[in-house]
């Protein structure tokens, strides 16, 4: 991980008093900059950082990672004087010059809230030799925008040069009225969600940016329960996207309901019927799966009905082969035993029974069978009878 020592210019001139940004000037500038530290102090704990002022390049708080020195030294600085942008960075530069760790990066924060007097041409001279110095820097342009923003934006294109993008400017209109709001939706807070943008040299504006803090919680007054906010709401995303997973892998297993129904086709040893091993369910609409539910509830009634129908025509079978012995039984009347064996062994009044009973389907083969074994019998009987009495005629 890239350390970095930041020195922070802060416009203490007499611009400051004014009240277009809430309360004034100089109060919301010592919020932004309260911002600032706490970013770069939750960052990295090796994070430094320290304060200058613009107008006569004094060094108010050398590098450190304490930030109540930082605020304490803030609340002492009164309006006065006129901005020098130039001889404000130059001492800036000289400060991180001077840092303890030499591996870290050096930037500087400048906070502009004046006219600045330095031309264009010096401008771009001190750009120069920032960026020979590896100096990257972020300028927070309010207040004064249409005379500031022409030549900060040539600065900052001078410090990033053609493919750079470590330096950036700020611009915040009155209309924000909250300079700390605007600054957290910037790249110099590293939250870019609401910002922008920023062309090829790193220049944009935050006058869209929106007042309001994250979850309704201003992270300069409660640094603390802003970022457990932030870890809370991150850990919930991530267990909703564990349950969006599960669930993904749990429904093809449970197969939406559809597992019985190739059971079903199994039983009815119907080939014709389409099963999960293909695949086709899954892709069935629910009008087809409603048609096939369908087909499949008549196949299985029809199958209820051939096998009633086989056992009625077992049970006739039965009936037929006792015939016997129903007309011999000692127990029976002859007369009622004579006109059942009668009865069921004529095959028409058996169709005439049959077809009168509900349920039963005449074509189905095992009726059919019966049927005709009963015409057999029906005939062969006939045939005994008269002979019976062909030869009973020829006794006489």
């Amino acid at each position: 991980m890239v350390f970095e020592s930041t020195m922070i210019c802060i416009d203490d001139s007499d611009w400051m008093r004014n009240g277009d940004f809430l309360p004034t000037r100089m109060q919301a500038q010592e919020d932004a900059v309260n911002i600032v530290c706490r970013y770069k102090q939750r960052e990295s704990a090796e994070n430094t950082f320290g304060v200058s002022t613009l107008t006569n390049g004094k060094v108010l708080v050398t590098l450190t990672n304490k930030l109540g020195s930082i605020l304490t030294r803030l609340h002492r600085v009164e309006p006065d004087g006129v901005v020098d942008f130039t001889v404000g960075l130059r001492v800036a530069h000289l400060a991180l010059r001077h840092r303890k760790n030499r591996s870290s990066k050096m930037r500087i924060v400048a906070f502009v809230g004046s006219p600045i007097t330095e031309s264009e041409a010096e401008l771009k001279k001190l750009a120069l030799r920032l960026k020979k110095e590896n100096v990257s820097v972020d300028i927070v342009n309010f207040g004064e925008l249409e005379a500031n923003t022409p030549k900060l934006e040539g600065f900052v294109k001078v410090i990033n040069g053609k493919d750079g993008d470590q330096s950036h400017l700020i611009s915040v209109p009155a209309t924000a009225n909250e300079l700390s709001a605007a600054l957290m939706t910037s790249p110099i807070i590293g939250t870019s969600g609401n910002y922008s943008g920023a062309g090829d040299s790193g220049v944009g504006a935050a006058g869209g940016a929106s007042g309001g803090f994250d979850f309704g919680v201003d992270p300069s007054q409660d640094p603390e329960l802003a970022m457990a906010l932030r870890v809370s709401m991150e850990e919930e995303r991530s267990r909703r996207q564990v349950e969006q997973r599960t669930a993904d892998e749990t429904a093809p297993a449970q197969g939406g309901g559809t597992s019985d129904i190739p059971e079903v086709a199994q039983g009815l040893g119907d080939a014709s019927v389409p099963t999960a091993s293909g695949g086709m369910f899954s892709s069935m609409t629910e009008e087809e799966e409603l048609a096939l539910a369908l087909q499949m509830s008549m196949e299985q009634g029809q199958a209820g009905l051939e096998s009633g129908d086989a056992a009625l025509a077992a049970s006739l079978a039965e009936a037929l082969g006792a015939e016997g012995a129903v007309g011999g039984d000692e127990d029976m009347d002859a007369d009622e035993g004579d006109d059942v064996a009668e009865a069921l062994g004529d095959p028409d009044i058996l169709r005439s029974v049959l077809s009168s009973l509900p349920g039963v389907d005449m074509d189905s083969a095992a009726i059919q069978q019966v049927l005709s074994e009963t015409a057999s019998q029906h005939q062969a009987k006939e045939g005994e009878k008269e002979k019976k009495d062909e030869e009973s005629d020829d006794d006489l």
